[in-house]
């Protein structure tokens, strides 16, 4: 690991440690507002059908205590290829367990970064707010994921900002709950990350509408 990436390692790791001292260290009962399970998310977006993808135990070990949620949307025509939706939602972070930021995660599952960036969203339903651009590459795929962290109707691109609002809601609000929304997409041969951006903005823009229902505000 690179001196940066250590030290940046190294601060989330701090600030993380730090966020569970401070939640724990609040008497008061949490509060643990009530929303609809994510498995009741809609299975059809407008003309997009789906099919759910099974976490496997090891994953879910992994993610820890929360309720979560990946299907392959499949696009109206068949044309296109199929978008992966993965919605992870944390009740409480006050013990520890808090959200695991993708890039962590994917190199670990052989996918090689090619290009990291932050593109602002502007979607039905909300104002605009900063996202993560990834674009990932394994035996000659490249996938496009766009993701950001989600609580309380805002979106942070962040995850050092994220943990700031976390302390900052559970003193506010005495609420510790957050979420990650994840949305990949296959990208064509030759396709930049803006035009494949393009692609599934119009997906994106189906499913942020209805996140209050299932991530309260």
């Amino acid at each position: 690991m690179k001196p940066l990436g250590v030290l940046r390692f190294a601060l989330a790791a701090a600030l993380i440690a730090v966020t569970a001292i401070l939640l724990q260290a609040r008497g008061r009962t949490e509060i643990i507002p009530s929303r609809l399970p994510l498995s009741s998310f809609p299975a059809q977006l407008g003309r997009w059908d789906s099919t759910d993808v099974v976490l496997d135990k090891k994953t879910l070990e992994v993610l820890g205590p929360g309720d979560f949620l990946e299907r392959l949307y499949q696009a109206p025509d068949g044309k296109l290829p199929d978008v992966d939706l993965f919605l992870a939602y944390f009740p409480s972070q006050r013990a520890g367990d808090t959200i695991h930021s993708p890039q962590h995660c994917l190199p670990g599952a052989g996918w090689n970064p090619d290009e990291n960036s932050r593109v602002t969203l502007s979607l039905p339903g909300h104002g605009p707010f900063p996202a993560n651009r990834y674009v990932i590459s394994k035996a000659g795929a490249r996938q496009l994921v766009l993701y950001w962290y989600w609580a309380h109707d805002r979106g942070v691109a962040s995850e050092y900002w994220a943990k700031f609002y976390l302390v900052n809601d559970s003193i506010r609000m005495n609420r510790s709950d957050g979420a990650l929304v994840r949305i990949t997409l296959l990208m064509f041969p030759g396709e930049t990350s803006d035009a494949a951006q393009q692609r599934i903005l119009p997906f994106a823009s189906d499913v942020v509408p209805l996140l209050d229902d299932y991530i309260p505000r």
